[in-house]
Order: C-alpha cells, then sequence, then structure tokens
C-alpha cells in the first residue's frame, strides 16, 4: 500500500519536458489568452494549463521573452505585483499575433507528421 502511495505521488511530480521549439508558441498563446502578464505568471499560467505536465524554468523563461522582445513580438513595462514586488510584465504585439499564428501552423504540421509516424504499423 505504501508503494501504491509512493508511485502516484511520484507520478504526480514528474514533469515532462517542454519540446524543443515549443517554448515561443507557449509564451504567445499565454500572453494571448490572458493579456498583460509577468514572467512568474507567464511561467504558473502554462503550468497550470498543463495540468502541471509543463514547467518552464526560468533559465529557459527569461531569455525566451528577452529574444521575443528584440523581435518585436512583445514589449515589456516596469511595473509592480499584488504582492508589491516590481516585476516586468510583457504584452503581445501585433507582430507577436502573427507570429503565433505561424508558429501554431509549424507546430500543427510538425505534431501532424509525428502522428503519421506514430500510427505506421
Amino acid at each position: 500500500m505504501v508503494a501504491l502511495i509512493r508511485q502516484r505521488a511520484e507520478a504526480k511530480t514528474i514533469r515532462d519536458e517542454i519540446p524543443p521549439g515549443t517554448l515561443y508558441v507557449l509564451i504567445l498563446k499565454t500572453l494571448a489568452l490572458r493579456g498583460r502578464l509577468h514572467g512568474y505568471e507567464i511561467a504558473e499560467a502554462i503550468q497550470s494549463s498543463s495540468e502541471d505536465v509543463l514547467q518552464v524554468e526560468e533559465g529557459s523563461l527569461y531569455p525566451a521573452l528577452q529574444r521575443m522582445l528584440m523581435k518585436g513580438w512583445v514589449t515589456a513595462e516596469w511595473g509592480v505585483t499584488g504582492g508589491n514586488r516590481r516585476a516586468r510584465y510583457y504584452t503581445l504585439t501585433r507582430d507577436g499575433r502573427k507570429q503565433l499564428e505561424i508558429e501554431i501552423s509549424q507546430f500543427e504540421r510538425v505534431i501532424g507528421a509525428i502522428a503519421r509516424i506514430l500510427q505506421t504499423v
């Protein structure tokens, strides 16, 4: 019985890695759905939306946000969180919305190809 409980607890804490190339689409989609967010809120939204399967690490999130700023997909401004802490808030731009469509299209094409391979006998 104890082993079964331990297995269930371990299964709940296991998180899958975010597949390469999907972080942009996850961030863009999160901002499109939820609006202006700071980095921690973005990471939390991705984790909760994925039912705790995906976890975005700070070491991946903030460099991706910086690259997205440089590409013009998001804008950023400093603000104060509900906990009275200073944070950088990100907002999706028009170019970011266009890029989201491109990213989703590419993602769906790749997922379709993978599905075809997996279904091959």
